[in-house]
C-alpha cells in the first residue's frame, strides 16, 4: 500500500507526542524530523498547521518558543493509523526521545514570558515545573522591554544555578 509522504509526516509528529508526558516545542520536533532527513522544514511547518487546523494537536506560546501536545482526537488518529508507522521508525522516535529525554523535558519546563502591564512596566514572568508541579514562579517588574527579554534569556540559561541559590538562601 503507498502511502501519502505527509499522512506519514503527521503520524510521526503524532507519534513523538504521545510517547512524551511533555509538551514538545517546534524546534525538538524540527530537530529530529530533519535530522533523519523525512522531509524539508517548510513541509514540516505545514504538516504541523494541517494537524493544529484538525485540532489533533495543540499549541501554547510561550516568548518566542512554540509548546505542542496531542489532543484525545490525535491519541485516537493514532491508534487507528499508528501502524502506518515502520517499525524502524518508531525505533528512531524511541530512541531519539529516550537519548534526549531529560534534554527535552528540560526545555518543556522551563517557561519566560514578558508582558506589559497597565502601569507601563513590562513584567517577565519566570517559571520552572517538573510534573506538572511549579517548582519555582518569579515575577520581575522592569521599566524597559528591552530589560525583560534579557531576564527572560538569562532564566532559560541559567535557572538551575538561580533555583538552586534561593534554596540555599531560603533553607
Amino acid at each position: 500500500m503507498t502511502q501519502d509522504p505527509l499522512t506519514l509526516y503527521k503520524l510521526i509528529v503524532l507519534y513523538m507526542l504521545d510517547k512524551v508526558k511533555f509538551k514538545l516545542t517546534n524546534a525538538q520536533i524540527s530537530d529530529f524530523i530533519l535530522e533523519k532527513e523525512y522531509t524539508s522544514y517548510m513541509t514540516l511547518q505545514q504538516v504541523i498547521s494541517d494537524l493544529l487546523d484538525t485540532e489533533l494537536i495543540k499549541a501554547d506560546t510561550s516568548m518566542n518558543r512554540t509548546y505542542y501536545s496531542i489532543t484525545p482526537e490525535g491519541q485516537s488518529t493514532l491508534s487507528y493509523f499508528g501502524n502506518r508507522i515502520s517499525d524502524t521508525i518508531q525505533d528512531e522516535i524511541n530512541t531519539f526521545l529516550s537519548e534526549k529525554h531529560l534534554e527535552l523535558k528540560n526545555e518543556a519546563s522551563i517557561t519566560a514570558n514578558y508582558y506589559k502591564s497597565v502601569s507601563g512596566e513590562f513584567e517577565a514572568e519566570l517559571a520552572a515545573k517538573e510534573k506538572n508541579i511549579t517548582l519555582v514562579s518569579i515575577k520581575l517588574s522592569v521599566p524597559t522591554q528591552e530589560m525583560a527579554e534579557i531576564i527572560c534569556d538569562g532564566w532559560y540559561k541559567k535557572n538551575q544555578q538561580i533555583y538552586k541559590y534561593l534554596m540555599q538562601e531560603l533553607f
